[in-house]
């Protein structure tokens, strides 16, 4: 344990037990420490994990015992506390979006490459068997060339669940925001960056109710849209419909499709590690399932990060801030394509990730694949 890779967790929210199931006890890294506004909060997780300690932000931030931040707070901070831990000599991996405006986010990996430190990021679903398997399917040429896709997104929204929902609805939230990130994050994997978008948004109620936990029943206001569609031009010439709603009940539609010249594929939720992967070939009868064929199986969240600190400078990380960065201006894009009524070029770029092949639980330090 000596030489494991130390790591100092930021924000412990609801998705923090997700990452601290994945990381303590992997033999690769060491959660050495643990801070949060709440101060009871911190100190609380730390009673849980031997040899974690509770310390402020600030003191996390400084501290000589971790070597990379992972940064799981609101997306409105997301940018401080990266920077805070650049600005110290830290590599940051942080939960998605990048920042909350491409501004700050572009700050960061400014920031970065002054310091020669790196920066990741969230999501890392798609380093899972559905998207990697889907992936692995288009470069074998199941389904030809690509033509077109479609990615939909439909919720009533969050605050039916969450019991502090009010950051989904202020700057960096919304259903683009909010879960955008997985769906563009996979359409760059499954067709490449993205050149330009079209896009169209609303907002049609001003007010959300919380619907569980010790809120239940608090109103809070809407600040963002919640419901953006638009069209994505990809640099290889595919065109892609995106769907992102929090004002939607259900949807029968893939969560993502792709149509190509011999075939469709259906891709499952990548919001999830795994799902199956279904073809419907040209002179097909119906549909068939993939086999699992490439991406981590029993993926968890923190995977990504496991990634990103194996990487070490040898090979770009798989959840980079570059993908990062362009996804957030991709979403920023459509965004400022509804206000403005028109076509909206996107300037970064970054190229699919290397592929992950088929990796066992085992072989990657999944819990499902520990003995201890």
């Amino acid at each position: 344990m000596g030489d494991a890779h130390r790591i100092g967790v930021v924000g412990l929210g609801v998705i923090s037990r997700a990452y601290l199931d994945t990381l303590v006890g992997h033999p690769a890294v060491r959660v050495t420490a643990v801070a949060d506004l709440d101060a009871s909060r911190s100190a609380a997780v730390a009673a849980e994990l031997p040899g974690v300690e509770a310390l402020t932000v600030e003191e996390l931030l400084c501290s000589p015992d971790v070597d990379t931040v992972l940064n799981l707070t609101v997306p409105a901070a997301h940018a401080e506390i990266a920077l805070g831990a650049i600005g110290r000599g830290k590599n940051v991996y942080g939960e998605k979006p990048l920042a909350a405006t491409l501004v700050e986010a572009q700050a960061v990996m400014d920031a970065a490459a002054k310091a020669e430190v790196a920066v990741g990021c969230a999501p890392d679903t798609v380093l899972g068997t559905g998207i990697q398997t889907a992936r692995a399917a288009l470069e074998a040429g199941t389904i030809g060339r690509p033509l077109f896709a479609s990615a939909v997104m439909v919720t009533p929204g969050h605050e039916r669940w969450h019991p502090h929902p009010d950051f989904y609805y202020t700057a960096g939230g919304g259903p683009l925001f909010d879960m955008g990130p997985y769906y563009l994050a996979s359409l760059v994997h499954l067709l490449g960056p993205v050149r330009a978008v079209t896009g169209a948004s609303s907002r049609l109620r001003a007010e959300r109710v919380i619907g569980s936990g010790p809120r239940t029943g608090e109103r809070i206001p809407v600040e963002v849209d919640s419901h953006v569609s638009g069209v994505l031009e990809h640099v290889g010439g595919a065109l892609t419909t995106i769907t992102t709603s929090f004002d939607g009940v259900a949807t029968t539609a893939a969560p993502i499709e792709v149509q190509g010249e011999t075939g469709t594929l259906a891709v499952p939720d990548p919001n999830h590690f795994d799902g199956e992967v279904r073809l419907f070939e040209l002179d097909g009868t119906q549909w068939r399932t993939l086999p699992p064929s490439a991406g981590y199986v029993s993926g968890a969240r923190g995977v990504g990060l496991l990634d990103f600190i194996a990487a070490d400078g040898q090979r770009e990380p798989r959840a980079s801030g570059d993908l990062a960065l362009h996804v957030l201006e991709t979403m920023t894009a459509l965004l400022g394509s509804s206000a403005e009524g028109r076509r909206v070029e996107v300037t970064t770029s970054a190229p699919p990730p290397v592929p992950v092949p088929l990796t066992t639980a085992e072989e990657w330090g999944g819990r499902t694949g520990r003995t201890t």
